[in-house]
């Protein structure tokens, strides 16, 4: 039983002066102690320290408005250019609005403040206090369906492979305006890191799919491709000594989409598996309303979603060594990232890896391979 020794076994909170030239690590390790700033400085931590490791694969859920306040620009692509993202899912939103910034158009700030029948008879577009010019959707719409209908569109396809495309075409749009690295489409594109969207008819992309749809053109969405693509991405990824982290931000379809991998793997398909072993959430929804964007990750354990660790009772390592070791995955990480190959590129690889990984045991999946707990497996 606990002591009052043991509760008060806890770092002492006693900070330095923060002074000007101090680095980040140092600034988040030392003053991010207490309330919502102790719960981020453990999500950096665990990013850092364990994340990162070389056999870890990570996979990044993309909720709200995110791309238009410039957070892919700022945070997003650092973060895949380092090799620290392997793998995203996003709202169709997120990758819609990113795709201005790839075609060189503006947001503003603005403010929440006003009459937004004032905006609309202007012809502004808000997205609480992002200000821009409706003309900029009617562009990016226009872009994206004049390449959509073009032939290397025109078939089948996953999301993964419909946004690596999206990313060759804009790749090729940043080298005629002479820029380079201006949206995640064109950076992901690059790193042959696949973008999927859970929800691929509830975004602008989507709209525009469906209008050439009815003119018989463009690319025809299955979603059952993305599902067994992304659970094969982690199964593969768990293999010998491999490991899974999901960094969530932000809740919605996204959040479910990247850790419904385990009960699909474990569930569906009945292979044996352990669930993601790493797990942040960056969120503002409460655990108390029932909904999926505020559930805490004790209750993803009893989903087979999220496996249990036991508290780590060794000394953590000090920031400098754990940035020290991110950059060391940076840069191995720079030789391995698949580059694009051929037309579908990485979807077409990271679809047959997958199959393989998920058929590899399909033979017992009947069997003894059933996830523990199940009611097949006690039947």
């Amino acid at each position: 039983m606990a002591n009052k020794k043991e509760f008060l076994s806890g770092q002492r909170i006693n900070p330095d002066p923060i002074r000007g030239g101090i680095s980040v690590d140092r600034l988040i390790d030392e003053t991010f102690l207490a309330y919502n700033g102790g719960r981020l400085q453990k999500a950096c931590r665990l990013f850092a320290e364990r994340c990162l490791q070389g056999n870890v694969t990570v996979g990044v859920s993309l909720s709200g408005a995110l791309t238009p306040a410039g957070l892919g620009r700022s945070c997003i692509i650092p973060l895949i250019k380092a090799g620290f993202i392997d793998w995203i899912v996003s709202t169709g939103a997120n990758l819609y609005h990113d795709s201005h910034f790839g075609l060189g158009m503006s947001l503003h700030r603005g403010t929440h403040q006003i009459d937004d029948t004032v905006l609309r008879r202007e012809g502004v577009i808000r997205i609480y206090d992002i200000l821009f010019d409706y003309n900029v959707l009617l562009d990016t719409d226009n872009y994206l369906r004049a390449i959509m209908a073009e032939k290397p569109f025109n078939k089948e396809m996953g999301t993964a492979e419909l946004h690596y495309l999206l990313g060759k075409y804009l790749a090729a749009r940043e080298k005629e305006l002479g820029v380079e690295d201006t949206c995640v489409l064109t950076v992901a594109y690059r790193a042959g890191v696949p973008c999927y969207v859970s929800s691929p008819g509830d975004s602008s992309i989507g709209m525009n799919v469906a209008e050439l749809a009815l003119r018989g053109v463009g690319p025809r969405i299955d979603p059952s491709r993305d599902v067994n693509e992304t659970a094969g991405i982690v199964y593969a990824a768990k293999q010998g000594d491999g490991g899974s982290a999901i960094l969530m931000l932000g809740g919605g379809s996204p959040k479910n989409f990247v850790l419904q991998t385990e009960p699909q793997i474990q569930e569906i398909l009945g292979l044996t598996d352990r669930g993601h072993d790493y797990y942040i959430q960056i969120t503002d929804a409460r655990p108390d309303t029932g909904g999926l964007s505020g559930a805490t990750p004790s209750e993803a354990v009893s989903w087979g979603k999220v496996r249990r660790l036991r508290p780590d009772a060794r000394q953590a390592a000090r920031p400098q060594a754990a940035v020290r070791q991110a950059r060391r995955r940076g840069r191995e990480a720079q030789g391995r990232l698949p580059g694009p190959a051929g037309e579908e590129g990485p979807a077409k690889e990271v679809r047959a890896r997958s199959s393989r990984a998920l058929r590899r045991n399909g033979a017992d999946r009947r069997g003894s391979d059933r996830c523990p707990g199940s009611r097949r497996a006690a039947a």
